[in-house]
């Protein structure tokens, strides 16, 4: 074979056969092929394109060209990740450690920057003292010890990926997506997970600026890892916002500004929305954050309080001026007040524990010449539940006290299937 026929036969179109494709990666890794024809064959693929035979075969030349690692002696389904990059992507150093707390081998290696995206290893190497170049038996001994190891590319994995991934960061020939397919999985192959997971960036701090290409990029590595016999997931994710320090802190003073010192009645609807406008660009990152508050005001507003025996306290001489017995009725009918001495309540007790509210020391006008005693009790799926008790100043506390106790602790006992 002849590396010329190869360039000319990809340059008029034509696929290359498995034989010229294994030819090829062997020749040029052992440096029988010199870079300016190896360049010229991968502007040619710019042009042509792969077909998914070919972007298959090269993935499987390239991961072969060197040591293929075997993770056999690690116990468990052995994972690995890749993010195909973009700016201030921090993806690994953060997910990594949170898969490994789960008792998931995560056996990962990672890569350099493409094109103008930092990669992994270049942020770790970052730390003084950090080493990212490990033995294999140093990287699965991390694995079986702590669950968990990052290490670089080295000079016997995929070395035939490594030099052309060199070549093409200085022949513009980067964002070909099946060399960018094949790049990537050709490591993640030769690396020996069992399940991979890809997280492909689109975006304008991503290498893939369109999410058409982000999706087809995902889907071509997806059929290579499938083909050899791995458990594939990709998800694509924006990077249209890149979410550094500065704005974690700007997001962290906005809901601050908002919410700080509010009590779930205090926030509606109306408020939530202030708060989506002034996010601007950064709403979609708060989404979930959103979506939680206005669950709770639903919840809220579903609320179930239940009153009985209020004309027992008209007998009561303290109790007895009409004004005031007015609004007292008008409170336990129409029960917003009491949501929001539940709320109270229920922020400020432990489990099982008593508040009791003296004249002025509730919130609720027109309660303030009574005394509450209040409890919560547990409901299913963590939910709380608070029973209370109004009377006058003087009732008999300890009585009262006593009485809540043993009520929480049978309701504990009903709701939960508690012997």
């Amino acid at each position: 074979m002849r590396m010329y026929d190869l360039i000319l036969k990809k340059r008029q179109g034509k696929p290359l056969t498995k034989d010229e494709i294994q030819w090829m990666i062997r020749e040029y890794t052992d440096g029988r092929i010199p870079d300016y024809q190896m360049s010229a064959l991968l502007m040619a693929i710019c042009f042509q394109g792969l077909d998914k035979e070919e972007t298959y075969e090269l993935t499987m030349a390239m991961a072969r060209s060197g040591e293929m690692l075997d993770l056999s002696q690690i116990q468990g389904i052995k994972v690995d990740k890749h993010s195909t990059g973009g700016v201030g992507d921090k993806t690994s150093l953060a997910l990594t450690p949170i898969v490994a707390s789960f008792g998931i081998p995560v056996a990962k290696m990672s890569g350099r920057g493409l094109g103008h995206t930092g990669g992994t290893i270049d942020k770790l190497e970052s730390i003084p003292g950090f080493s990212t170049q490990l033995e294999d038996d140093t990287f699965e001994e991390q694995v079986n010890s702590i669950g968990i190891s990052i290490m670089g590319q080295t000079k016997d994995l995929a070395p035939a990926d490594k030099l052309l991934y060199a070549l093409r960061d200085v022949t513009a020939t980067v964002d070909q997506i099946s060399l960018i397919a094949s790049s990537i999985m050709s490591k993640k192959l030769a690396a020996g997970a069992d399940a991979i997971l890809l997280d492909v960036k689109t975006g304008s701090g991503a290498f893939m600026k369109e999410e058409s290409d982000a999706i087809q990029l995902a889907k071509e590595m997806v059929e290579i890892g499938k083909s050899a016999g791995r458990k594939m997931t990709a998800v694509i994710t924006n990077m249209d916002e890149p979410l550094g320090n500065d704005e974690i802190l700007k997001l962290n003073i906005l809901l601050n500004s908002f919410l700080q010192g509010l009590t779930l009645n205090d926030i509606n609807i109306e408020l939530v929305h202030t708060m989506k406008v002034q996010a601007g660009m950064h709403a979609d990152i708060l989404e979930g954050v959103f979506n939680g508050i206005v669950e709770a005001i639903h919840e809220a507003d579903n609320l179930e309080i239940y009153t009985s025996g209020a004309t027992n306290m008209l007998k009561y001489p303290e109790l007895s001026n009409p004004e005031h017995t007015t609004a007292l009725l008008d409170t336990l009918v129409e029960k917003k007040q009491l949501v929001k001495l539940v709320d109270d309540t229920v922020n400020q007790e432990e489990k099982h524990g008593i508040q009791v509210y003296i004249g002025n020391e509730t919130q609720v006008q027109s309660l303030r010449d009574c005394s509450i005693v209040t409890a919560t009790y547990e409901l299913k799926e963590g939910g709380t539940g608070t029973v209370g008790i109004i009377g006058p100043k003087r009732m008999d506390y300890r009585k009262v006290v006593n009485t809540l106790r043993n009520l929480t602790d049978d309701l504990d006992e009903i709701f939960n299937n508690k012997s």
